[in-house]
């Protein structure tokens, strides 16, 4: 295979995974946004605490 089209493979590769990258990122943002929104707001309590549900395992919100 010439250099050529090894280097272009490689380049759409790259460029496929920056597209992936990006997308996440804004994802993530977009979440941490409406959070910090909603803590603006009033409407989530900040210093609200994980607790161990003992019958699945799961961590869910518990009552400070």
């Amino acid at each position: 295979m010439p250099p050529v089209f090894i280097l272009a493979l490689g380049a759409i590769g790259t460029a496929a995974l920056v597209k992936v990258l990006v997308r996440e990122s804004r994802r993530v943002n977009t979440e941490l946004d409406a959070q910090r929104r909603a803590e603006r707001a009033g409407t989530l309590d900040p210093r609200a605490t994980l607790r161990r549900d003992p019958a699945t395992g799961e961590y869910r919100p518990g009552d400070s």
